[in-house]
């Protein structure tokens, strides 16, 4: 069975929002975009690489979908990340994308919980990363699909923007590992343990 893992950058205080660049997403007028680029260093990358190299497949919403379908078909900076990406079968749920172009994504239009379960159940090995995609993975919280977090925490506060774990149920996670970066990153992964 292959895990589905959301795997996210965040704050302090839990802000999901536009990590990588200034335009990436003003929803809400947020102006704090790229909050994460200061604070990339040689062994987050390596923690990055070593993530990706555990990766089947990935799930996305929408938005994050279209801003990396528009980014890494072209990348030229990191060239691992860009082919896992650019390779790799890219699960896309949305309500109003027609198609979706990306080599080798696919438009998933059945039933979430269905659709999930089924994709958890194919053979092979690696895990079902859930990348950016804040309402998408919310709504597989709510129907307790996901099996567990990489939650990458930055060492800032922004005091607004859209927040991971909102809207969400009570669950509880039993911690298994942390990393750090020498930039104040902790790297802290979680399984799933229940819910109540």
């Amino acid at each position: 069975m292959r895990p589905v893992v959301v795997s996210t950058f965040l704050t302090l205080d839990g802000v999901m929002q536009a990590p990588g660049g200034a335009e990436e997403d003003t929803e809400g007028g947020f102006r704090h975009g790229g909050w994460q680029m200061p604070l990339f260093d040689e062994e987050f990358g390596r923690l990055i690489d070593e993530e990706y190299g555990t990766i089947a497949g990935f799930l996305f919403g929408r938005k994050t979908y279209e801003l990396f379908a528009a980014y890494w078909p072209n990348a030229t900076e990191d060239l691992e990340i860009a082919k896992i990406l650019n390779t790799l079968p890219k699960y896309v749920w949305s309500r109003t994308l027609e198609r979706a172009e990306w080599h080798n994504s696919h438009l998933m239009r059945g039933d979430l919980v269905e659709e999930v379960t089924r994709l958890k159940e194919q053979p092979g090995e690696g895990i079902l990363a859930v990348v950016g995609s804040g309402r998408f993975a919310q709504s597989l919280m709510r129907n307790n699909l996901v099996d567990g977090y990489t939650l990458w925490v930055h060492p800032l506060v922004l005091g607004s923007g859209k927040r991971l774990f909102e809207d969400v149920p009570r669950m509880d996670l039993a911690l298994t590992d942390v990393r750090r970066t020498p930039k104040g990153v902790v790297v802290l992964r979680y399984k799933a343990a229940g819910r109540t």
